[in-house]
C-alpha cells in the first residue's frame, strides 16, 4: 500500500494498491507490443503527439501545479515555473527531434556508409519526488519520440503526479502502452530490471539508489543513465557583483526548498570578499518569505517528508560539533525546517562533504582564487559548479580544473533542453536533455553498404 500525504498540513491525501505480480506482467507485455509497432512509427507523427503533450500541460497547468504542491510541499509558483519547463522541453524536441535522429552519412570506402539512431524498447524510469512533473518529461520526451516505450516507477509520495503522467500521455493519442506507470516496491522493480523485456533504465536519485540500481542493470548488461545527487560550489570570488547577482546566488541554494540536486551547497567564498558577502547573503536570507506553499507569496515551503527534516538535522548537528558555526536559522517546525546558514565548514564534516537536501547554505573560506578552485573540486561528487566573477577570462581558463558536468559562470547550475546536462563520479554518468539525450537509448547502428 502507498499512502501520500500533505507535507505541510499532515493530511492524508490518498492510497494507493500496489500492482499485482499479474498486473506487472500485463503492463510489460503492454509495453513491449506497443514497441514493436511505435518503433515504426514516422518521427513526425510521434512529434505530433508531442505537441499535443505540450498543450495539454499548458491547459492544466494550474491542476498540475496545485498536485505537486499539494503532494511535495513545493511553493506554488516554483510548481508553475516546473510545468512551463516541460513545456519548453516538449517544443524544443518536437522542433529538433528529427534532425537529432537523422542518419548520419559518414564517407568511407563503401558505396554508402551511415550510422542509423534505432531505438531499443523498453526503458524504465526511477524518478524522484523533487521535481515530479520536470523529472519525467524531460526523459519521457525523447526517449518516447526516439521510439523507445517507458515505464514510470516514481517516488511513493507523488504517486498522483506519477498516474497524472500516465494519463496526460494517453490523452495525447499516445498508443496504448506506450507511457505506463508502475506501482512497487524495490522486490519488485529488481524482477523488471532483470525481465528482458526492459532494455534500459534511468535514474534519478541519491547516490545510493544509483550504486544499488547500476549493480542490477550490470548484472543484467542493460544500458543506464543515472543522475545522482551533488553538493554543487557556489564559487565567489573578490570582484564578484553582489548588487547583480546577489538574487540568483540565494535562489541556488533556496530554490524548491533547498531540495535539489543541482542546488548550490557549498559556498566557497575568497577571504577578501567573505565579510561582506556574508552579511548581503544572510540579509537576502532573512526576507525569504515562509509558509504555506499553496499560497502564491511563498518562497520558502517545507520539506517534502519528515525523515528530510531528521537527516538534514543530524547533519548540521554533526557539522557543528565539528567546529561550524550555526549564525542563522537552524528552527524546525513539523516538515518545516528554516533557512540556515552555517560558517565555517570545513572538510570532513558533513555540511561540506554530504550532500544536504534542504534549504542549509554551507559557507566555506577560501584564502583565495586558487584555494577557491581547489575546495571546490574536492568532492566525491561532480554536479555542477558556478563561479561569481567579472574576470571571465580567467573563469573560462578555470573550468578545465572542476572536473563536474556543468560549469555555470554568473549563473546557477540549471538544465536547459538545449545543452546536455549530467554528472560524474558520484553524481553519476550519461546525458540528458539536448541531442545527448535523445540519442541515450538509442542503437547507434552502422550500415555499410556495397553495391
Amino acid at each position: 500500500m502507498i499512502t501520500t500525504k500533505n507535507p505541510f498540513t499532515a493530511q492524508l491525501i490518498r492510497e494507493y494498491k500496489l500492482h499485482t505480480e499479474a498486473e506487472i506482467e500485463q503492463i510489460l507485455e503492454k509495453s513491449n507490443v506497443a514497441f514493436k509497432l511505435w518503433k515504426y512509427e514516422q518521427i513526425v507523427h510521434r512529434t505530433n503527439l508531442l505537441q499535443k503533450v505540450s498543450e495539454l500541460l499548458i491547459e492544466r497547468k494550474k491542476e498540475y501545479s496545485e498536485l505537486m504542491t499539494q503532494e511535495m510541499g513545493k511553493p506554488i509558483t516554483q510548481s508553475i515555473s516546473e510545468i512551463e519547463k516541460c513545456v519548453w522541453a516538449c517544443d524544443f524536441y518536437v522542433k529538433n527531434a528529427a534532425q537529432f535522429l537523422a542518419d548520419e552519412l559518414i564517407e568511407t570506402d563503401a558505396d554508402e556508409s551511415f550510422v542509423s539512431y534505432d531505438p531499443v524498447g523498453t526503458i524504465l524510469a526511477i524518478m524522484p519526488w523533487n521535481f515530479p512533473f520536470w523529472q519525467v518529461i524531460r526523459f519521457a520526451a525523447p526517449t518516447l519520440t526516439a521510439g523507445n516505450t517507458a515505464i514510470l516507477k516514481h517516488a511513493a509520495n507523488t504517486t498522483g503526479c506519477a498516474l497524472a503522467l500516465e494519463q496526460l500521455f494517453r490523452d495525447a493519442g499516445y498508443p496504448e502502452g506506450c507511457f505506463q506507470t508502475v506501482l512497487a516496491d524495490h522486490d519488485t522493480i529488481e524482477d523488471i530490471i532483470a525481465d528482458s523485456r526492459v532494455q534500459g533504465i534511468t535514474l534519478t536519485g541519491s547516490e545510493k539508489a544509483g550504486r544499488s540500481i547500476a549493480a542490477l542493470a550490470g548484472k543484467h548488461l542493460k544500458k543506464t543513465v543515472m543522475e545522482l545527487g551533488g553538493n554543487n560550489a557556489c564559487i565567489v570570488w573578490e570582484d564578484a557583483d553582489l548588487d547583480k547577482y546577489i538574487d540568483t546566488i540565494v535562489n541556488a541554494r533556496m530554490q524548491n526548498t533547498g531540495q535539489s540536486c543541482i542546488a548550490a551547497k557549498r559556498f566557497v567564498v575568497v577571504d577578501e570578499i567573505y565579510a561582506k558577502f556574508n552579511t548581503v547573503f544572510k540579509e537576502k536570507i532573512q526576507s525569504l518569505r515562509s509558509g504555506n506553499p499553496i499560497k502564491p507569496e511563498t518562497e520558502i515551503g517545507v520539506l517534502a517528508r519528515p525523515d528530510l527534516v531528521d537527516t538534514l538535522e543530524n547533519q548540521i548537528r554533526e557539522s557543528v560539533d565539528k567546529g561550524a558555526n550555526v549564525t542563522y536559522g537552524n528552527q524546525k517546525d513539523g516538515n518545516f525546517f528554516e533557512p540556515t546558514i552555517l560558517e565555517n565548514v570545513r572538510k570532513g564534516m558533513p555540511a561540506f562533504d554530504e550532500e544536504l537536501f534542504g534549504p542549509v547554505a554551507a559557507i566555506v573560506r577560501a584564502k583565495n582564487r586558487e584555494d577557491s578552485i581547489a575546495l571546490a573540486a574536492d568532492s566525491k561528487f561532480g554536479l555542477g559548479t558556478m563561479l561569481f566573477t567579472q574576470d571571465i577570462d580567467e573563469a573560462i581558463r578555470m573550468a578545465g580544473s572542476i572536473p563536474d558536468g556543468g560549469f555555470f559562470i554568473n549563473e546557477m547550475v540549471k538544465s536547459d533542453p538545449r545543452l546536455p546536462f549530467g554528472g560524474t563520479r558520484a553524481s553519476g554518468y550519461g546525458r540528458e536533455l539536448s541531442k545527448e539525450g535523445i540519442l541515450a537509448f538509442t542503437n547507434k547502428k552502422t550500415v555499410y553498404i556495397k553495391k
